[in-house]
């Protein structure tokens, strides 16, 4: 390990498993101070003991201010600053045009962009020049994807934060991009294709790289982009999805 977050103080939103998790362990590794968020606190702790290297969890909802601001705070108490934020917590829920109901839009934008945007905000008043912001979107940001036409948008708003912030934040000094995954091996994805027979094989075949992703591909590409070596990456969004979203 290279250590080039040693002593960067590091936040990542849902946090307690698949791309979330892996990101934390590879920042943990780097010498980074890494909180974690989850609302299951059993799944947290779990997680934290994972990650090890004095990992933090703390419990709470990316869609409650308040527990957003709790998180915050916490690290207010111990270090005073914040370096990266990993946006990373959000669901993927499927429904046609014709059953989509409010139930599943609000459940989808509360996570997958309000949520954002409370992650974001309240971290600025703790992060300097030099900060970084990584969003998760998804190729289906960009892609029509059939059947789900909401979680499609929520990412394509989450691709558009990334451009506004970069303008927002230039003067600060804060860099802010997209790490955009494809189909990624996360337990998430696998209990939706296990409930699916047939949908993995047409994924793996529509990707060029011919298989999913796996989540240590995606939080290399996080560390990346929060890190000096992609000083002058700004408003950028980078495909990890074996050639989906280029082909």
């Amino acid at each position: 390990m290279t250590k080039r977050f040693e002593n960067k103080v590091v936040v990542i939103t849902g946090g307690s498993d698949g791309i979330g998790l892996a990101t934390a362990k590879l920042f943990a590794l780097e010498g980074a101070h890494v909180y974690i968020t989850g609302r299951r606190q059993a799944q947290l702790d779990e997680a934290v003991k994972e990650i090890g290297h004095g990992a933090v969890g703390v419990q709470g909802d990316v869609t409650q201010p308040a527990d957003v601001a709790r998180l915050y705070q916490r690290i207010q108490q111990d270090y005073q600053k914040v370096d990266v934020v990993f946006a990373n917590a959000g669901i993927y829920e499927v429904a046609h045009l014709d059953a989509i109901d409010s139930t599943h839009v609000d459940s989808i934008f509360n996570i997958n962009v309000k949520g954002v945007v409370f992650t974001v905000q309240h971290a600025l008043p703790l992060m300097g020049s030099g900060g970084a912001v990584v969003l998760n979107g998804s190729i289906a940001g960009s892609k029509g994807l059939p059947g789900q036409s909401i979680y499609n948008a929520s990412k394509a708003a989450v691709r558009s934060f990334a451009r506004s912030w970069t303008n927002d934040l230039k003067e600060r000094g804060i860099r802010v991009n997209v790490v955009s995954p494809g189909g990624t091996e996360t337990p998430l994805i696998r209990s939706y294709l296990d409930a699916n027979p047939g949908v993995e094989d047409a994924l793996n075949n529509s990707v060029p790289m011919g298989r999913l992703g796996e989540p240590n591909e995606v939080a290399r590409a996080v560390l990346f982009l929060a890190s000096d070596e992609s000083s002058f990456v700004a408003g950028h969004e980078l495909f990890v999805d074996g050639g989906v979203a280029a082909v």
